[in-house]
């Protein structure tokens, strides 16, 4: 009878606004996007793009507020894993030969970003 709008969190909310403002920020820099939100069962790739001939798996984070660390600090050895597990499983499928590297992209509640190359 009434249908029901979902409405997503708050925090959901500003991660995906989060996302956006990186994906922007790192094609102002010269990547190229192949695909976003890639998702399987040990996680999820935020970004995947090419810096030159370079695959470049992106991790964003956004905190706002650096109480209890900075973004760039929430990404944990667990994390890193997970997304080298997912990772894994999107190059099964995927057949490419080019070099491979971990980036994380850590925006502030100030909208400040700090681009992390090679970060793990």
């Amino acid at each position: 009878m009434f249908d029901v709008i979902k409405k997503k969190a708050t925090h959901l909310l500003r991660g995906q606004y989060a996302e956006e403002q990186a994906y922007l920020y790192l094609i102002d820099q010269g990547l190229k996007l192949v695909l976003r939100n890639f998702r399987c069962k040990h996680g999820e790739l935020d970004l995947i793009m090419y810096d030159r001939l370079t695959l470049v798996i992106i991790e964003v984070r956004f905190r706002n507020t650096n109480k209890y660390g900075s973004a760039s600090e929430s990404v944990t050895k667990t994390k890193q894993q997970r997304i080298i597990t997912a990772t894994q499983v999107f190059l099964s499928g995927a057949k490419l030969d080019c070099p491979i590297r971990f980036d994380v992209v850590a925006i502030s509640g100030d909208n400040s970003i700090e681009w992390i190359k090679n970060a793990f």
